[in-house]
């Protein structure tokens, strides 16, 4: 595929290019730089339906805001979950009424939104939700956990799969589920401290939640999650590989800097994580441009979540010993701080499970690519 850029890509790049310079000022709080965003109309490129306060933009054009925001260091987003993830899935699921009830608030930055769908016992093994959904007075109730919940913490709603039909297994009986947050009593967020001692995951507890939208009809929810997780791998993977790009010349440079360069083992594995990272990037070009095959997205998060981890070994490797110090003036009561090459290292730990582990990427390829007889269900 010749996926090139246009002299109107270009000319958009620059446009996007001054904006984000002469507004990244690094002092924003992530809702107020939402709404920053949706008042200039950057959010919502990628919706193939206008009129819902966002710009149009072609698919080579996204991919041009997605770098140029990466490699400009503006915050990171908090509005994402519900720019690409629900949004494109509204417009393919929802009801007119759906669509224009919650789009025009993404578009603008005034509603955020968090993901609910994997559980204590059902992680990359979606179907197996125990959530539950009860009919009650004309409107559901929702009971249950979900957890690794990314920004349920400052959500206003979330997308819920639970299971509405009674004693149903697996696939069937699930629903779609559009949830407020905002129910004292009925929703508990619990924040998850992770080892690099943040906390962006949280457990979510649902008693009794009340919700009244649903996304797909009753016990469609999941043909309505299998498309919104095929929205989970888009524009934003070119975008994550310009941080990535990020992490490796900071990795560079400390391999410099500590004389570890000068090692050719070292300096052979610099190279070959750079090269397998342009390989990835072609392939996720070649993704968006529609040629990929069945599979493609399991094959690129492989890739990159293998790719990830080892550059965070790495980091360790260049560092020396110097790699497991804490900073000069560190004390017993002071606050727990990482320097980047130290939380690439710890956050890239997890890179082979969250967003579908390694192993369930492998059995995708393996059952709905080549064809190979399904594993037997209780086998480990």
């Amino acid at each position: 595929m010749d996926f090139g850029f246009s002299g109107e890509d270009e000319a958009f790049r620059i446009e996007v290019r001054e904006w984000l310079a002469a507004h990244v000022d690094g002092t924003q709080d992530r809702r107020s730089w939402e709404r920053a965003l949706g008042k200039a109309g950057w959010i919502g490129l990628g919706w193939c339906e206008g009129g819902y306060g966002n710009r149009t933009a072609t698919l080579t054009q996204q991919v041009v805001w997605a770098e140029e925001y990466a490699r400009s260091g503006a915050p990171g987003r908090s509005g994402h979950i519900g720019e690409n993830l629900l949004a494109p899935t509204l417009l393919m699921h929802g009801t007119p009424e759906q669509k224009a009830r919650f789009l025009p608030p993404i578009a603008v930055g005034d509603e955020l939104w968090c993901q609910g769908y994997s559980e204590p016992g059902a992680g990359s093994d979606l179907a197996g939700v125990r959530t539950k959904a009860v009919l009650v007075d004309g409107s559901y109730r929702i009971s249950g956990q979900k957890i690794w919940t990314s920004l349920a913490h400052e959500a206003d709603w979330c997308f819920v799969l639970a299971r509405s039909e009674p004693e149903s297994t697996r696939h069937r009986g699930l629903t779609f589920f559009l949830v407020p947050m905002d129910q004292p009593g009925r929703i508990e967020v619990r924040p998850i401290r992770q080892l690099t001692g943040t906390s962006e995951f949280n457990e979510v507890f649902f008693d009794g939640a009340r919700a009244e939208h649903v996304v797909g009809g009753e016990g469609g929810g999941w043909r309505v999650a299998m498309s919104l997780l095929g929205f989970e791998r888009g524009v934003s993977t070119l975008a994550q590989q310009i941080g990535f790009a990020r992490e490796l010349s900071g990795v560079v440079r400390a391999a410099v800097e500590s004389g570890a360069v000068a090692d050719p083992v070292v300096r052979d594995r610099l190279v070959r994580q750079w090269a397998e990272l342009r390989a990835m990037r072609w392939n996720a070009l070649r993704t968006l441009g529609g040629s990929a095959d069945a599979g493609a997205s399991s094959v690129a998060k492989l890739l990159w979540a293998g790719w990830h981890q080892r550059l965070g070994e790495l980091a360790m490797l260049v560092r020396g010993a110097g790699a497991a110090v804490g900073p000069v003036d560190w004390s017993p009561t002071a606050p727990y701080e990482l320097d980047g090459l130290q939380h690439l290292f710890l956050f890239s730990r997890a890179d082979t499970i969250y967003g579908g582990s390694d192993q369930i990427q492998r059995t995708i390829i393996a059952e709905r690519v080549l064809g190979l007889p399904r594993e037997p269900k209780g086998v480990v």
